[in-house]
């Protein structure tokens, strides 16, 4: 689960709740987030994949996107929508 909040000065702040001991230990190097830098900015330099590569052990994990989503979304930058990876 991730929670992200605007506080007055539009910075976003993650709450995040998980099983995976990986996304736990790079959830605690989150810091309060400006949308704008990292929405915009390219994949390989946001602040969530920099904490991504440094702490997880490996690409396919979701949960980055899933935080960037929801940075976008807090910082209404996006439109609330689900979002889902389905195999068939």
């Amino acid at each position: 689960r991730i929670k992200a909040t605007a506080d007055d000065m539009g910075f976003i702040t993650l709450d995040v709740e998980s099983d995976c001991h990986h996304i736990l230990k790079m959830s605690w190097g989150l810091e309060p987030i400006m949308p704008y830098s990292e929405v915009e900015a390219p994949v390989c330099e946001t602040f969530i994949y920099k904490l991504a590569t440094k702490n997880l052990p490996h690409a396919a994990c979701p949960v980055p996107c899933g935080m960037i989503k929801a940075i976008e979304v807090a910082g209404d930058m996006g439109i609330p929508r689900d979002s889902e990876i389905v195999f068939e």
